[in-house]
């Protein structure tokens, strides 16, 4: 979910103005003693404030120019709770960002490497304003749905202290498997025979392996390049048509959906225009079936189908329905 529209992050490969580069990043590792500590006492406190629903210090720790993004942030730690509950806060990594040399609002691009350099990651920005940052990353250890806490901090000039200027919550597993684990089935499937079901492992690993979309590293880059390469997969088949007797189901895309914090997929597709209730349901449960006949391995791979009918433009959702109760 995009909680600050300020922050709003893109792909790390996206080309961004040559003055962008000015900025800079300091890793964890090469932080000083000092910024270290303070990175770690301020994410710290905000990822347990997260963790215990504590709504009020998080409040008083917010940026003042994103007061507006109060109500989302609001939502969003609300909703985690089932992420967080039964886990115990653990800060993963910190990165220093400074891109107070800029002399604009600009899109940035942040490359964190050690201090051999054989190891970048890349954080970009859309639309970022000069001044200092951070971005931290923190787990909920032990949290039956592994909770991943990603939190923006912004050098807030007037208090001299860091503040909560973005955040963003993930679960970090699906029944017990993290992203590794969909990494690896996603390499199992392409090997099998089974592109639509890897195509979709690939982006339940990525989900699951950092809280936000915005930071780039060479595993990234490496499990992105493997799914590219998968052959026949659905990366480039939309608008899919399924013939299912005397009709024909046309599907607009798919993606992966984690609204039920299960590893489930939304089938967007062309309605027939019927309107009523009970017909678009069954309507619904067609065009489902007709797509786990034409790419049974989905079945056994994920735990159900969420369908969204396209009618006049507007998608509207139908229904969800488990694997199991697919015919």
């Amino acid at each position: 979910m995009r909680l600050c529209r300020r922050f709003f992050a893109v792909a790390a490969l996206l080309v961004v103005p040559a003055a962008a580069f000015a900025a800079s990043c300091t890793t964890q590792a090469e932080l000083s003693p000092a910024d270290r500590s303070a990175l770690s006492s301020v994410g710290g406190q905000m990822a347990l404030a997260v963790a215990q629903q504590n709504l009020s210090e998080l409040q008083s720790d917010l940026l003042p120019e994103e007061a507006s993004a109060w109500s989302g942030i609001s939502d969003a730690v609300q909703q985690a709770a089932p992420l967080m509950k039964g886990g115990k806060v653990q800060l993963r990594n910190a990165y220093m960002l400074d891109a107070s040399t800029q002399t604009a609002t600009e899109d940035t691009q942040f490359f964190c490497s050690n201090t051999s350099g054989s190891l970048t990651v890349t954080i970009t920005m859309r639309q970022l304003p000069p001044g200092r940052y951070a971005v931290i990353l923190a787990d909920a250890a032990g949290a039956p749905l592994a909770g991943q806490v990603g939190i923006i901090l912004a050098w807030d000039r007037v208090s001299n202290s860091w503040k909560l200027a973005g955040l963003n919550i993930r679960q970090g597993a699906f029944d017990g498997h993290d992203g590794v684990w969909y990494w690896i089935r996603g390499r199992e499937l392409a090997k099998s025979g089974q592109p639509w079901a890897a195509w979709f492992s690939y982006e339940a690993a990525r989900y699951l392996l950092l809280p936000f979309d915005f930071i780039s590293s060479p595993n990234l880059e490496k499990l992105n390049q493997e799914q590219t390469q998968i052959a026949d997969s659905p990366h480039n088949v939309f608008p899919y048509a399924i013939k299912d007797g005397d009709r024909t189901w046309t599907i607009d895309s798919i993606t992966l959906d984690t609204s039920l914090h299960e590893p489930d997929l939304a089938v967007i597709y062309q309605s027939t225009g019927i309107t009523d209730p009970a017909a678009m349901r069954t309507e619904a449960t067609a065009v489902l079936s007709a797509l786990l006949k034409a790419q049974p391995g989905l079945r056994q791979n994920f735990h159900g189908l969420w369908a969204i009918a396209m009618q006049n433009g507007k998608p509207t959702p139908i229904i969800e329905l488990p694997m199991s109760q697919i015919p």
